[in-house]
């Protein structure tokens, strides 16, 4: 066994050649089956990339099926300490299963992140993480835009401080107005929002689409692929590009 630190700094025991791994994070799940695929027993129902992957689905991610987790008897867990309840990974804890807990807050920590897990995992780095630093590692340089990204309606919730989709943004010259809100995902009134010259809409984990969100702001609005802009795995390799695209 090899006891080695997550991303909380929690001390992960794990055998030292992983076969069987339990993803409940989608963007996790796609950053092992792209190279690891065969390592996979069990991922969630949103696990949707790749759109092949055949493994035992096990709901959601907040409401894990923790029974049928135990049952495929994986070596270990791959979570977030946003994306699941910390109830569900001490319950897997207390079964003997090894969690490793990702909580990546901008693109640099997600990839320093990655490159813990899949050394731990695989021991090996795969070439799109290697492709992602790159793509990532030139600075931004151009005019910059004020933006509302709001990421839920009925009611209204949008990106606020500390999100890695808010650190995507900046580094492509759009800056949140809601960066220094006290609260991650604040409520937001479209009629009362401080002054901003763009709205992002991405098509989740609500579904926002041109004829559901731009009719509520007064400011132009584009729609983009939430996948590249919350998801931190091989869509960063294309991610940059994509979303400069959307948001011309």
């Amino acid at each position: 066994m090899r006891e080695l630190r997550d991303d909380l700094g929690d001390i992960v025991s794990m055998p030292s050649t992983v076969r069987r791994v339990v993803s409940i994070v989608p963007s996790l799940t796609e950053s092992i089956a792209v190279t690891h695929a065969h390592l996979l027993v069990g991922a969630t129902d949103w696990c949707t990339h790749p759109r092949e992957l055949d493994v035992t689905r096990v709901r959601g991610t907040k409401n894990p099926d923790l029974d049928r987790i135990r049952a495929l008897a994986p070596d270990v867990v791959i979570a977030n300490a946003e994306e699941n309840r910390a109830v569900d990974l001490d319950t897997l804890r207390a079964s003997g299963i090894a969690v490793w807990t990702t909580s990546p807050t901008t693109v640099a920590e997600s990839l320093d992140s990655l490159e813990r897990m899949l050394s731990a995992i695989t021991g090996e780095l795969p070439d799109w993480l290697r492709q992602a630093r790159d793509v990532w590692s030139t600075p931004y340089v151009g005019k910059r835009r004020r933006a509302v990204v709001p990421i839920w309606r009925r009611p209204w919730v949008a990106l606020g401080r500390d999100t890695f989709a808010g650190d995507v943004l900046s580094r492509i010259g759009i800056d949140n107005v809601f960066a220094e809100s006290g609260e991650r995902y604040p409520r937001i009134d479209p009629d009362a929002l401080p002054g901003y010259d763009i709205v992002v809409l991405p098509d989740e984990p609500y579904a926002f689409s041109p004829d559901d969100g731009p009719e509520a702001f007064t400011q132009p609005a584009k729609c983009v692929s939430g996948r590249h802009l919350t998801w931190y795995g091989p869509s960063l390799v294309e991610a940059r590009e994509l979303l400069t695209g959307q948001l011309a």
